[in-house]
């Protein structure tokens, strides 16, 4: 229904005058349940469809967009109105006719789910939460959520893609107070396009270990030591470095890496991969948001800057093909974004073997830590996102233990970690095997180099 209503679409607008034109199609129906006291607390359903047009009229573009079958006639009139109006630009187009392999984004079992179901899997949530230590005195939010969607792009070059897919996740917030009246936050997250891969009581326990591991926090003095960042915390950072990494960010000179390829720009341990192949990852699809089929590409190589982030139009303007990046909603034109991206764990087997998430490795197995006489393991981080993103210099606040010989001594809080993105990825001395992934990025834990955090 999809391509032959997408095809009369495109049929009309070139016979008003356009010289191209591309048809995005978006369906989507998810429930959300959050669980308190054992019982739902809060349930939401949603319902989403909406259709988007893009002409290209004497290399200048038109877009419009409706939330209904019904409003065809009209975003065709406004897309090629709007085409009239908008500056020409020789770089604008749409991709032409490729083919995409075959991917792992459809779980049936999600998609045969019932509202039952997600309400048991988040008031289950709770209970492991609160199960895991007597310290753990409320969950704050115990949420579960489910979706099914499908994407169809079709243009007038012969471009025909669609597809469907799946997504579920659990995520918690968790409150533990000691005898002394200290309380601490903790919380977990899981997500995956297969619902296999999100074990409800592991996130839930997870949550409260975190908070329980900074009961009896301490402040703590100024000093310059090495850090080892939880997989949580590094993830945070790499997100910071993937804007940079977007060739739409370095053609408007907001990014800290431009004119850095093949120049190394971080420690040769690192190696940054973004890979849209990957079995049942968030960030996974056939074909990006313009139809061009995604890839597993390797963007830093032991440290070394390779590529950055393309899509048809960002790749016309620096003379190179795109990398299937382009990203959006049918509210608008595409972008640029990440698929998976992820830093290469030390062993590399299991991501490669087609898991992409690996077992949580507990302070007790860090095996970064063994090699620290003083430092910082850091849990938890405040304000990543306020770093600056074209210089890349950051001052947050941080919250983890200190290590004294390889162990975990005491929890330290309220403490503020100063210095720039670029310097610390330089600084990594050790990767470990542990990739987690929050989203679209993953990352292991990381070992830093000597840092300035002060009180």
């Amino acid at each position: 229904m999809d391509k032959s209503f997408a095809e009369d679409i495109i049929k009309k607008a070139i016979n008003k005058g356009c010289d191209a034109a591309e048809v995005f199609i978006k369906r989507s129906r998810g429930i959300s349940v959050e669980a308190k006291n054992g019982k739902v607390e809060a349930l939401e359903a949603s319902l989403d469809f909406g259709i988007a047009l893009r002409v290209i009229k004497k290399h200048k573009t038109g877009f419009s967009f409706t939330t209904s079958p019904e409003g065809i006639a009209k975003i065709i009139d406004e897309a090629l109105e709007g085409a009239e109006w908008t500056y020409e630009d020789q770089f604008a187009g749409i991709p032409d006719c490729m083919h995409s392999g075959e991917v792992s984004i459809f779980d049936k079992q999600i998609e045969a789910l019932k509202d039952e179901d997600i309400i048991r899997d988040a008031i289950l949530l709770e209970e492991s939460s609160l199960a895991f230590d007597e310290r753990i005195k409320k969950v704050r939010k115990a949420e579960v959520s489910a979706a099914v969607g499908s994407t169809a792009i079709i243009n007038s070059k012969g471009l025909n893609a669609s597809y469907k897919s799946t997504y579920y996740s659990a995520h918690v917030t968790t409150l533990a107070q000691d005898k002394g009246g200290d309380s601490q936050m903790g919380w977990d997250y899981a997500g995956s396009r297969r619902r296999g891969d999100v074990d409800i009581k592991a996130v839930g326990k997870e949550a409260s270990r975190r908070a329980i591991e900074l009961l009896g926090s301490r402040k703590m003095s100024a000093v310059r030591v090495p850090v080892v960042l939880s997989t949580a915390v590094a993830v945070d950072f790499l997100e910071i470095l993937s804007a940079s990494l977007s060739s739409e960010s370095v053609q408007k000179q907001r990014s800290f890496l431009t004119g850095k390829i093949g120049q190394k720009i971080i420690s040769g341990l690192v190696d940054i991969v973004d890979d849209g192949t990957l079995a049942w990852g968030t960030g996974t699809k056939p074909v990006d948001d313009e139809g061009v089929p995604v890839l597993n590409k390797t963007l830093v190589s032991e440290g070394i800057l390779k590529s950055y982030l393309y899509n048809t139009y960002t790749a016309k303007k620096d003379g190179v093909f795109s990398t299937g990046n382009a990203v959006r909603g049918f509210k608008s034109l595409p972008g640029v974004g990440v698929t998976n991206m992820f830093i290469k764990p030390a062993r590399d087997e299991k991501s490669e073997a087609g898991s992409h998430e690996s077992e949580k490795m507990t302070v007790k197995n860090n095996s970064l830590l063994k090699s620290m006489s003083k430092g910082i393991l850091i849990l938890g981080a405040m304000g990543v996102h306020t770093a600056n993103p074209i210089s890349g210099d950051f001052s947050i606040g941080i919250s983890g233990l200190w290590i004294e010989n390889g162990e975990a001594a005491y929890p330290v809080k309220e403490a503020v970690m100063s210095g720039n993105i670029l310097d610390m990825f330089n600084k990594v001395e050790a990767v470990g095997p542990d990739l987690r992934f929050y989203g679209s990025a993953g990352s292991p834990s990381l070992l830093i180099g000597d840092m300035d955090i002060s009180a």
